[in-house]
């Protein structure tokens, strides 16, 4: 799991440098990225997961997507993690990063795609 969420991050990270989006977006972005890999890798049990990044042709919205191979729907968690927890907290950063995010049916895996969208800050 290291090495996936790592890759997600640097390949973001790498993406949004050639797009020259400003550095909050692309912080918010590789930490959405590693949030959403990371959770796809412990929790769906996919072998494979695609990320996937679209940037609109006003370069003012950015999409984020990972897709895995588990069709059972994200949802935000039913409480939050307590300050002993060492996890639990990911879709909370997805929830307060995001502009906005969801869960729907991949058209790329047998599975889902959970999104999110950020405004690129100027």
């Amino acid at each position: 799991m290291p090495t996936s969420a790592r890759s997600a991050r640097d390949t973001v990270r790498d993406r949004l440098r050639d797009w020259e989006l400003p550095g909050e977006t692309c912080c918010d972005a590789v930490l959405l990225a590693s949030e959403l890999t990371t959770n796809a890798v412990l929790h769906t049990g996919s072998g494979h997961v695609l990320c996937g990044l679209t940037l609109t042709g006003d370069e003012r919205r950015l999409r984020i997507e990972l897709h895995d191979e588990c069709s059972t729907p994200v949802r935000p968690p039913e409480h939050l993690a307590g300050p002993g927890e060492e996890s639990g907290r990911g879709l909370l950063l997805v929830r307060q990063l995001a502009d906005s995010w969801g869960c729907a049916r991949s058209t790329w895996a047998e599975g889902k795609v959970v999104w999110a969208e950020l405004t690129a800050h100027p």
